[in-house]
């Protein structure tokens, strides 16, 4: 009975992709099984030790059949203890968490297809459940302590169902191009920055050896609209991956770490593709692009204000930009070379903290370029955006792109038809033909990648019998890194005006346009804008607190400016509150979530932490020699204003002050609500008023991709609750989904959040707004 598991191939196509989870007093059952139910896996968990995770994976592969006869004979065996009972259907392990005493297990119990990849299909969670590994009766009173209910808070806060995706065959957390040149599997790709969920799956991984059972979930943003152009349809795919290195909020996480990570550290792609043709080769594109924090060690206090501003502090001397060097390595790295650097801090106006880093910040770059001879590479521009006519904004923007895309190139790939097996593209293909080279050997063989255009050919299928189709490509090497003071607002606009200025050099070498310049008034520039903009809102929610600042799309599309000011100070106001009341419990929640604090019985717990413990994880801390109140005083550091790629001298002398950061609602309640145990929910709505200030909605010739919506995962799960099966309809299998485990061990709502502040003084309404348009926060 059952059979040694196959090699899995990207050919192959063997992932694990459908999951049921099944308990006796003893043990946990995980039954999985491929898309195409020709393999089955068995893993079992242990329940009956209540402080380690002994898993264990059954080597064989079972057939349909094989697996319910083994699920019939564990129900026999079981039957004086209460039998096999049937748990949840699920859709793959997020991970594994322990704080005090017990183990928990973080499942995908609903998915949505929210795009594909080369055929492999992209989804996003929906639900999720936690779930305590031992049985209660083994667990002692530590399993149910306050302290261990408020860590289970902190991570249930951390919404999953908002802005994580995943695929079980594509790897998304890597770019196209990186897919198909440098293709690997398993356990090399959760320590990728982007897998947000390493920490969470690593004693699962570690003591099995693979990732079968696992999903690794990448944070950002992700959407794919269907656009055309006259003759010819395509598919836009705009994918933000944000980094779980120097994860944060706004003003806790800035600038940068002693490993050289910066904050709000966010990938974007922007890829295009045509539909594949039976027969005929396919096309693909990608291009990608960096936002980052200000790569100098500096902070922002959010409880320490002047002048209702965050008391703003930066490091002097910076030990030979000992960080900053080594976060350019990193890029290189990643992308290659040039690094072209594009800073929007400000130059001119009131405020002289930006201004300051910003001259800061130019100082560093030319004292690395000075001194380091591999630094050379390094391109730096200043743009102060406030300084230039906005009706010009775009062109003048459009028109440095343009520039950047002459050094980097743009990755283009035209794949045969025999890379194409059941629907899928066979990722591993150029790994074959690169001779297992990674991206940066391909690049330093072939030179110039953005001028760079290979061939491999080895015949194949092609439209016409009289033609062999090899594989074309052209490789982007090097990369634009924006940013501003946030990495937000203005940078979102810097980036649609980079992915526009791509786009038409995407389309131009699919063919479909003659020229690679779209212009700003063409559609396809509004459609593109408004992806872009939902992008820079997701982004900002998950950083910053609120929507994207949009004054510069707003004027694009003439709409009314005193609405758009009004609207802009919303924003404004609803960033402070978040930031002010919110940002330090988010932070919590994303330290224990990623594994940066992990508690231990008879340690401190997180919340007795000093604020430098606290909130400066994976950052020593420094000492501030510039604050803002230095600044406001005297200001004698020349600024430099220039707008063209210099690297300006600087000289100055600052000194400062230190920043303390204070504790935020040190004492939530833990216990759910009414209407929590009773199932119901609290709508939690907006208190400020909005004026419409003109449709953000899609025009209407961009559509969602109409298979979204008719994918036939849908089919698959609802096979799965009640189509025939010999392996799942059986009257034995008696479900447990709602009694093993008590509702508030699952989830949690922000509704207690929401019943401390009304405590601790601030009034319904208030509470309603702040916690309105929340990211990170599960909302009931």
């Amino acid at each position: 009975m059952g059979s040694e598991p196959p090699i899995a191939s990207a050919s192959s196509a063997y992932y694990l992709q459908s999951f049921r989870l099944y308990e006796t007093f003893s043990k946990y059952y995980i039954i999985g099984r491929d898309k195409k139910r020709t393999f089955w896996r068995v893993l079992k968990i242990d329940r009956l030790d209540c402080s380690e995770l002994d898993i264990d994976e059954d080597s064989a592969t079972y057939s349909e059949n094989e697996c319910s006869d083994l699920l019939k004979r564990l129900d026999d065996g079981n039957k004086i203890t209460g039998g096999l009972k049937l748990v949840t259907t699920c859709y793959g392990i997020i991970g594994f968490v322990k704080f005090l005493e017990p183990y928990y297990m973080l499942l995908i119990t609903k998915r949505k297809k929210i795009g594909e990849i080369g055929g492999h299909k992209i989804y996003a969670i929906t639900k999720r459940e936690m779930i305590p590994i031992p049985n209660p009766t083994v667990r002692t009173f530590m399993a149910h302590s306050k302290n261990e209910n408020r860590y289970k808070m902190l991570l249930c806060t951390v919404d999953l169902t908002k802005d994580f995706f995943f695929s079980y065959s594509y790897h998304a957390m890597r770019s196209l191009q990186k897919n198909l040149y440098d293709y690997k599997t398993g356990q090399h790709l959760y320590k990728k920055k982007c897998v947000w969920n390493k920490f969470l799956t690593s004693e699962i991984r570690n003591r099995l050896g693979n990732t079968l059972w696992t999903v690794a979930l990448v944070h950002g943003f992700f959407k794919q609209v269907k656009l055309s152009v006259p003759g010819r349809d395509f598919k836009l795919t705009l994918i933000a991956r944000r980094s779980r290195c120097f994860a944060g909020t706004r003003y806790l996480k800035r600038g940068v770490n002693d490993k050289g990570r910066v904050a709000n550290d966010v990938e974007t792609e922007q890829i295009v593709s045509e539909d594949p043709v039976e027969g005929c080769p396919t096309q693909m594109s990608s291009v990608v692009q960096y936002r980052g924090s200000v790569p100098l060690f500096w902070s922002q206090n959010a409880l320490g204000f002047h002048k209702f501003r965050p008391v703003f502090s930066l490091q002097a001397e910076q030990h030979n930009y000992e960080a900053m060097v080594l976060h350019f390595r990193n890029l290189v790295k990643r992308y290659g070379k040039p690094i072209v650097i594009l800073s929007l801090l400000k130059t001119r106006g009131k405020k002289r903290a930006e201004k300051t880093l910003g001259a800061t910040y130019a100082k560093a770059i030319a004292s690395i370029i000075d001194k380091l001879p591999e630094m050379n590479h390094l391109r730096f521009c200043r743009w102060d955006l406030h300084t230039h006519i906005p009706i010009y904004e775009l062109q003048q923007l459009g028109d440095l792109a343009a520039d950047t895309l002459d050094s980097t190139g743009i990755f283009y790939c035209q794949l045969p038809p025999k890379l194409w097996q059941d629907g899928f593209l066979n990722l591993s293909y150029f790994d074959k033909y690169n001779g297992h080279n990674s991206l940066e050997d391909l690049f330093n063989k072939n030179g110039d990648a953005g001028n760079l255009e290979a061939n491999f050919t080895d015949g194949g299928g092609s439209c016409d019998a009289n033609e062999n189709y090899g594989v074309k490509c052209m490789s982007q090497k090097g990369v634009l890194r924006s940013n501003c003071m946030d990495c937000l607002d203005r940078t979102n606009v810097v980036q649609y005006a980079y992915g526009l200025a791509a786009l038409g050099r995407q389309l131009h070498a699919l063919g479909f346009i003659e020229s690679p310049n779209i212009d700003l008034e063409d559609p396809l520039a509004e459609n593109l804008m408004t992806v872009y903009e939902a992008m820079g809102d997701t982004l900002a929610l998950q950083y910053g607190g609120s929507p994207a600042h949009s004054k510069i799309f707003a004027d694009i599309r003439g709409q009314w400016r005193p609405a758009i000011d009004y609207q802009d100070l919303i924003t404004t106001v609803k960033r402070f509150c978040s930031n002010a009341f919110l940002d330090f419990v988010r932070q919590d929640a994303m330290n224990v979530f990623l594994g940066y604090f992990r508690p231990q019985q008879g340690k401190q717990v997180l919340w007795e932490l000093d604020s430098d413990q606290r909130y400066n994880v994976g950052r020593s801390s420094f000492k501030r020699s510039l604050s803002d109140s230095d600044i406001l005083s005297t200001s004698n550091s020349p600024m430099v204003s220039t707008d063209v790629m210099l690297n300006p001298p600087f000289s100055g002398k600052v000194q400062g002050s230190s920043m303390n950061l204070l504790g935020f609602l040190a004492d939530i309640q833990t216990q759910p609500s009414h209407d929590q145990a009773q199932g119901g929910s609290t709508s939690i709505l907006a208190f400020m008023p909005e004026i419409s200030t003109g449709t953000r909605l899609s025009p209407g010739y961009m559509q969602e991709d109409q298979s979204l919506k008719s994918d036939n995962i849908y089919d698959e799960e609802t096979r799965d609750a009640s189509a025939p099966s010999s392996l799942f309809d059986m009257d034995w299998h008696s479900s447990a989904a709602n009694s093993f485990v008590e509702e508030n061990e699952r989830c949690f709502s922000c509704e207690t959040i929401i019943h401390r502040m009304k405590g601790g003084g601030y009034s319904e309404s208030f509470v309603k707004w702040l916690f309105h348009g929340e990211a990170l926060f599960l909302r009931s």
